[in-house]
């Protein structure tokens, strides 16, 4: 497995209208998520997003050549549309469909939250009221070392606790939840110094 310590993705190397290299897509529970590369003219850096148009219990598409236990994953994202929900999310420590940990940010709710899925099930482990405006671009950052965790919106910190639910290294990516329309640009990630 060739690992990754440090990049960053703009999705415009990629064909668009489908998955892009390197990456995995699929849904934790049930349904037909759609990840497909796309060319977006607001993209923040042109000319293609990530663009997850189907619907599933939770969506999510990762890069499962990349292993970190400890660093950070970071992106851009704009919530489109959805009836059932607006969100979009970070993966990391991702084992697999069913085991890692997420931070999302929620257009339809306006707060952030921080969660941990483990066989399948997702657990709530923070909520937090924040202005999360539809069809604007807003910048998605999670920063983890061991049981600390720390959730950044928009650059500003809105979570920062300790958890253990999912330790050791993992996979890194983005989710979405149900009928979501979201796209995501410039995802980045890194191993913290020394790791």
């Amino acid at each position: 497995m060739n690992t990754l310590l440090a990049a960053t993705v703009s999705f415009d190397q990629d064909m668009p209208g489908s998955v892009p290299s390197g990456w995995r897509a699929g849904v934790t529970g049930r349904g037909n998520p759609k990840w497909s590369v796309e060319a977006d003219p607001t993209a923040p850096s042109k000319p293609n997003v990530l663009k997850q148009s189907g619907s599933g219990t939770y969506p999510w598409c990762v890069r499962p050549d990349v292993s970190l236990a400890d660093g950070y994953v970071e992106v851009k994202f704009k919530s489109v549309s959805g009836r059932e929900d607006q969100a979009g999310g970070l993966i990391w420590r991702w084992k697999d469909g069913d085991n890692y940990y997420v931070a999302r940010a929620n257009a339809l709710e306006d707060n952030v939250s921080l969660y941990y899925a483990q066989n399948g099930r997702r657990n709530t482990l923070k909520y937090v009221d924040a202005p999360v405006p539809r069809n604007t671009w807003h910048t998605l950052r999670v920063e983890f070392s061991g049981k600390k965790i720390r959730v950044i919106f928009d650059g500003k910190a809105y979570i920062e606790m300790e958890d253990d639910h999912i330790p050791g290294s993992g996979a890194v990516g983005v989710w979405t939840k149900a009928d979501s329309v979201t796209v995501f640009d410039d995802f980045s990630f890194g191993a913290s110094p020394g790791r």
